[in-house]
């Protein structure tokens, strides 16, 4: 359950306004996103549909879906027909989004703070920060893989939560279903469609 919430809050926090202009640094773009997302979501004149709608959105613009998508498959990936792999990843993307706009919440009394950054290569930069709940609840620890090979749009690859990869979780769990199903992948892609229908 714990895994959970620190899931919704970690996913919740890595979008941002189509409308608004961010830094290209990683550092500065994670720090303005996260501030400008919490203000976002505890805007009271926004319903639900509203918000869903928001994270819809923006996550299919400053995520990086597919490449989440294809590293969640595993090798699988390599050796699946093209055509199936276009269906996973369609079905991945849904999967994905339905997962984000299921879980919102207000968390305008939460506060956030970019601690270092460590630039692994010029594509990769890792962002370290904390949320800190209002209600005394614990700080969370965030690092933040931004994706910039094209340095005029950093994407978020990954988040490690209190050093879990939230990538490579769902990677270990889609491994699961697949190896229970002979490695068939239209057995993976129903199960994702099935929850996107549910």
């Amino acid at each position: 359950m714990k895994k959970i919430v620190i899931y919704s809050i970690s996913l919740l926090l890595i979008f941002q306004s189509s409308l608004l202009s961010y830094s290209t640094n990683p550092k500065d773009f994670i720090d303005e996103l996260v501030n400008d997302v919490i203000d976002e979501l505890s805007n009271k004149n926004s319903d639900i549909k509203q918000k869903a709608a928001f994270i819809e959105e923006i996550a299919l613009e400053y995520v990086d879906i597919k490449a989440l998508g294809l590293y969640t498959l595993g090798e699988l990936r390599k050796s699946s027909d093209e055509n199936d792999i276009l269906r996973y990843q369609d079905s991945f993307k849904k999967y994905f989004l339905k997962s984000l706009t299921s879980r919102l919440t207000d968390y305008s009394s939460s506060r956030f703070e970019v601690l270092d950054e460590d630039k692994k290569s010029s594509n990769y930069t890792i962002i370290n920060s904390k949320v800190i709940p209002e209600d005394s609840g614990p700080e969370v620890k965030i690092d933040w893989r931004i994706y910039t090979k094209n340095p005029e749009k950093p994407l978020i690859r990954d988040l490690i939560v209190e050093g879990l990869s939230l990538a490579r979780t769902q990677k270990e769990e889609f491994a699961s279903i697949l190896s229970s199903n002979n490695n068939d992948i239209k057995i993976l892609i129903s199960k994702l469609d099935e929850f996107v229908n549910n």
